[in-house]
């Protein structure tokens, strides 16, 4: 039943708009997110590029040198060496990344929830399509993104590079923005953009599907209602299951996207994702896969925890139903 335009104007904004206004109320969350959690991301980082095997066989000497050793250990290296806010070096690129790939993925996955699958009469979602949806919300929301991810984590690897005496490749975001597409194209901005969208399609499979399948059981099956309490409960699982799926595919995308180019926007390192990830195993061993899984676990099970609490409660603000 379509309404009459006088009485649409009268409409909150997020009745008139409702998909813009779950973009941008998805942002603002990620944002508060982001900041209070950006350290572990730049901590994880750092732990994932140590002791890149390729790097030694390319005559890197970076490659062969270990400069941390454990979570703590490079946090802590960070601030003595290179100062406090290095901790958020990076985290503007970050921020102009979730506001995109949040925003993308969740109208994605709530699109494909309501009008393309659908729930059953008595609001049961099931489990496959929940799968689907979350990996396909993560994949549209991280291609979308891909151009800040990949100056997010160039830049965090800067202050690396001036402690091993190397030139600082950029002075900014937007400085990172320009060299990048000049040296690569626009092929260079989505440099990487293979093992991202994988690695997003893994962390959405855990994260979005997790917390709509957990809260949506906990809200149906048992006593407790839709309030923070069950928020905060679907959200520490789906971090924890986030975390295991995607920090195989986070260190692959990492090295990826770290690597030195040619020209034309070509790694010199990796072919592909397959080549990096044979790599790892065969030069580090399988664990390697899972270097900076502790500050990754750390980072987004709070991510996650802040994230979801603050999504479901501005929507609760703006009028908007629960997620």
């Amino acid at each position: 039943m379509s309404v009459p335009k006088d009485a649409e104007k009268l409409l909150p904004l997020a009745q008139r708009w409702p998909r813009a206004s779950k973009f941008l109320l998805s942002g603002c969350a990620a944002t508060v997110a982001e900041l209070a959690t950006f350290p572990l991301d730049l901590t994880k980082t750092r732990l994932q590029m140590q002791g890149e095997a390729a790097l030694a066989r390319l005559g890197d000497s970076a490659g062969e040198s270990v400069p941390y050793r454990g979570m703590i250990r490079t946090a802590l290296g960070i601030i003595q060496e290179e100062g406090f806010l290095k901790l958020w070096q990076g985290v503007t690129p970050a921020i102009y990344r979730h506001v995109v790939y949040s925003g993308g993925r969740m109208v994605t996955y709530e699109h494909l929830r309501e009008v393309v699958f659908g729930k059953s009469e008595d609001k049961h979602y099931p489990l496959w399509k929940s799968v689907i949806g979350g990996m396909m919300a993560g994949v549209i929301g991280q291609f979308l993104a891909n151009p800040t991810d990949l100056v997010k984590v160039q830049m965090q690897m800067e202050g690396k590079r001036k402690l091993e005496g190397k030139p600082l490749r950029f002075r900014g975001v937007h400085h990172a923005f320009t060299k990048i597409l000049a040296e690569g194209g626009i092929r260079g901005l989505w440099a990487g953009w293979v093992p991202n969208i994988q690695r997003a399609a893994l962390v959405n499979m855990g994260d979005l599907t997790t917390y709509d399948t957990v809260k949506h059981y906990l809200v149906l099956n048992t006593a407790l209602e839709e309030n923070i309490m069950t928020h905060g409960l679907s959200s520490l699982c789906s971090g924890l299951v986030a975390s295991i799926l995607g920090t195989p595919a986070d260190v692959i995308k990492s090295r990826i996207m770290n690597q030195p180019r040619d020209k034309q926007g070509r790694g010199l390192l990796y072919k592909s994702s397959t080549d990096c990830l044979i790599q790892a195993v065969q030069g580090e061993g399988f664990m390697s896969l899972y270097k900076g899984f502790l500050p990754s676990w750390l980072r987004m099970t709070p991510w996650s925890l802040v994230f979801w609490l603050t999504y479901e409660k501005i929507r609760e603000m703006s009028g908007v139903s629960p997620f």
